[in-house]
């Protein structure tokens, strides 16, 4: 960002806004009071979707039924976190498996500030704890990974070319892997140069699930840009995966042989770890954005 430049814009659009014939083209008008919000946010640090809503990712690590085990568990962290801040949220797909627990999830969160909350949840989740799926009783660590990205719409101003996108129809899939729907609605879109996905069949018809992948992709792609214009600001390497499982993990839930929850970028500490999973992440959160 040039501060400059950015600075100097701001001052050509406030005295635009003086000029007597500002609003005789309502929608240029609009469109630059939009853009000096804009400005204004970046100058601030902020991004102008930090703002809005978000959509939500769980994917169940490294870890066999604990990792999928452990993603109903940060699923349900994040539901009750939604409730205590009244922010209406919807499944865009789910894979359970046969006893309860979540190869993967996808959720829209649609309330004010969403992104600008949640967005330092991405990452790598970690839980340490005696195995319920384990005869034995043995200790067992098990991994999630959490993505959050901003939530997009067809009216956005941030555009892919269509001949980087690839989009497929399926069956939508219940537990187990069965077809809950033999109509082909379920919709994956794929962003050829970076490789990103998102699928949803949450939808009653094809059109609506697809518009629906379509907002997350934007999203993906938005978070990539970004991390990648910060890794450039920085001189800092990104890697373009990041695998769930040890090592890459921003916070650990311990249930045995001690209970914390720790947060590795702030050094964060939480004990109550019954309080952190029944929702109360304010401590984490307000951390993170302190921080940045």
């Amino acid at each position: 960002m040039n501060k400059e430049a950015t600075e100097k814009r701001i001052k050509e659009i406030e005295n635009l806004m003086n000029q007597p014939d500002f609003w005789s083209d309502k929608d240029k008008a609009q469109q630059m009071i939009q853009e000096m919000q804009d400005l204004k946010a970046e100058l601030e640090g902020g991004s102008k979707y930090d703002k809005g809503g978000a959509h939500m990712a769980i994917f169940a690590g490294a870890g066999g039924d604990d990792a999928e085990d452990f993603a109903r568990m940060i699923l349900e962290m994040y539901m009750k976190y939604f409730e205590k801040r009244n922010w209406p949220f919807t499944f865009l797909h789910e894979n359970k498996n046969d006893h309860g627990g979540y190869r993967n999830i996808v959720l829209e969160i649609d309330a004010k500030k969403v992104y600008g909350d949640l967005k330092h949840e991405s990452g790598v989740h970690r839980l340490v704890r005696i195995s319920p799926f384990n005869a034995k009783g043995k200790r067992n660590t098990s991994f999630v990974m959490v993505e959050v990205i901003p939530k997009f719409d067809k009216a956005d101003d941030f555009k892919i070319p269509e001949e980087d996108l690839e989009i497929d129809f399926t069956k939508s899939s219940g537990p187990g892997g069965q077809n809950v729907n033999k109509r082909e609605t379920a919709v994956r879109v794929v962003h050829k140069p970076t490789g990103l996905s998102a699928f949803v069949d949450s939808e009653r018809s094809q059109n609506q699930n697809k518009e629906k992948a379509l907002e997350i992709i934007k999203g993906k792609v938005y978070n990539r840009l970004e991390e990648e214009r910060k890794a450039k600001e920085t001189g800092m390497y990104i890697s373009k995966t990041t695998d769930a499982q040890w090592g890459n993990q921003i916070r650990s839930y311990v249930l045995h042989p001690y209970k914390l929850v720790k947060d590795h970028r702030t050094n964060t500490e939480v004990r109550d770890i019954e309080g952190v999973l029944g929702g109360e992440l304010d401590e984490f959160i307000e951390a993170m954005k302190n921080t940045n």
